[in-house]
């Protein structure tokens, strides 16, 4: 295929030094580079660097900081922040080398892998990651914006296990972050964002697990505002050991879904637990109490099926979302008038999910990182399908739920982001970090990216004056 051929390159891109392929606008695959799993917007570089090893991404870098060109990188597209349009698009997709250290109970991954692999590679020696609730999702974006996986109750957040981090910051330089060597910036880039530099591979920690109870207890929708209350009522009293979550939304009339959820809308329970079949199943009696379900799927797996906790679509669409921390869970007036504003009537389809924090997640960890808001007892996020739709439409719904719950608001997630970030009555973007944390993120900022190169991702600091 075409190759980003040199008259077609932009005056003194290195080509000649880059390993990968090189495309610009009109080669073959080009759009197929540049596209992800969100297609509601997508980048429009002037040329995509398809790196394959760590000197590919600090060339890329190098070049789009001498000739002041926007540049953004993307590996699945899943959390796409903000397109690029001209300039210099990094794909880390090629870049998927994954190394477990059995004995130290650590794995290497490249900046492309997807959670799914590190899963299968882990699970050879009886561990497993903090991994999320879908496969497909990048593992090294997902730990920079914090990470919530499946049993985080019990582990923490995925930032929280990060040995190691290498990154090309803005003036080209390849570095090793630990707390050793750079402790500021290995600080701030465990929890603050990909705003400091391109990630071209990370150390993180594996749990010596390879089993879990868990799966999904779905209900009618009819059930939901029930279902609500007595999940709240119940993770009060679950150990760290069990994470969940609810998650209400109508799903399409599709035959690719099962025909009993078919044009239906449910209330489901997410349950990981790292326990035994028999003390799970009595933790979770009394959810079972609330009524007649739908379908359950409730067993002990390996954690190589974690996936089917969540069974969330692989296929690309375009959607918008955002999220809000809780300190507290609404009042039951608040959250019927979300499951009004989210259910089969609303003007698009929506997802509300809300997680159960706490637990190992509201400990700081050793050293400690950027994550803050760990006071918080539930995530709730809201995502819209918005396929050919006006983005003001769930932009507008979705802050009606943030105002339903703001007396209970206490912050954000990192991830979880989908589109235009959320905004308070007075404008201001809902801060996933305090004021002082904000202060040292912006100073850091200033120091390693004082242009503000990096600032298409989750979690940039504002640009320095």
């Amino acid at each position: 295929m075409p190759d980003g051929s040199a008259a077609g390159l932009p005056d003194g891109f290195p080509r000649s030094l880059v390993r990968g392929p090189v495309l610009i606008p009109g080669d073959d695959g080009y759009d197929e580079e540049r596209s992800g799993f969100q297609t509601g917007y997508r980048h429009r570089p002037g040329v995509i660097v398809c790196a394959t090893v760590a000197e590919d991404v600090r060339l890329a870098v190098k070049y789009a900081a001498e000739h002041a060109l926007p540049l953004a990188v993307q590996a699945t597209g899943h959390g796409l922040a903000a397109p690029v349009e001209g300039g210099v698009l990094v794909s880390t997709r090629r870049m998927t080398d994954v190394r477990v250290d059995a004995g130290a109970r650590t794995a290497w991954i490249e900046a492309g892998v997807r959670w799914g692999r590190v899963v299968e590679e882990a699970a050879r020696h009886g561990l497993a990651p903090l991994s999320g609730s879908g496969p497909g999702v990048g593992a090294v974006s997902y730990t920079l914006g914090g990470g919530i996986g499946l049993l985080a109750r019990q582990y923490g957040y995925a930032a929280d296990h990060v040995r190691s981090i290498d990154v090309v910051t803005a003036d080209a330089r390849l570095r090793h972050l630990t707390e050793e060597s750079e402790p500021d910036l290995f600080w701030a880039m465990r929890g603050g964002g990909s705003g400091f530099g391109l990630v071209t591979g990370m150390e993180i920690e594996l749990m010596p697990l390879e089993h879990f109870y868990g799966g999904q207890l779905i209900f009618d929708g009819e059930l939901a505002e029930a279902v609500l209350q007595r999940w709240r009522e119940w993770t009060r009293t679950v150990p760290e050991e069990l994470t969940s979550s609810v998650t209400l939304l109508a799903y399409p009339d599709i035959p690719v879904l099962p025909e009993q959820l078919r044009g239906r809308y449910v209330a489901q329970v997410q349950v990981a637990f790292n326990g035994t079949e028999a003390e799970g199943e009595r933790l979770v009696a009394p959810l079972l109490a609330i009524g007649p379900r739908v379908s359950e799927t409730l067993r002990t797996m390996p954690y190589t099926e974690s996936a089917g906790v969540y069974n969330e679509p692989d296929q690309p669409h375009a959607y918008r979302g955002g999220n809000v921390l809780l300190g507290e869970c609404p009042d039951p007036a608040a959250l019927r008038r979300v499951l009004e504003l989210t259910g089969p009537k609303a003007p698009l389809m929506t997802v509300v999910s809300l997680r159960h924090m706490g637990g190992a997640l509201s400990r700081a960890p050793e050293p400690p990182n950027a994550v803050r808001c760990r006071d918080a007892s539930l995530l709730l996020v809201v995502l819209s399908v918005t396929e050919g739709g006006d983005p003001a439409v769930p932009e507008a719904l979705h802050e009606k739920v943030f105002d339903a719950v703001s007396p209970w608001t206490v912050g954000s997630n990192l991830n979880f982001r989908y589109g235009r970030p959320v905004q308070t009555a007075h404008g201001g973007v809902r801060a996933a970090h305090g004021a002082d944390d904000q202060r040292r993120l912006a100073g850091l900022k200033a120091l390693v990216d004082p242009v503000n190169l990096f600032r298409f991702h989750q979690g940039a600091p504002a640009a320095p004056e």
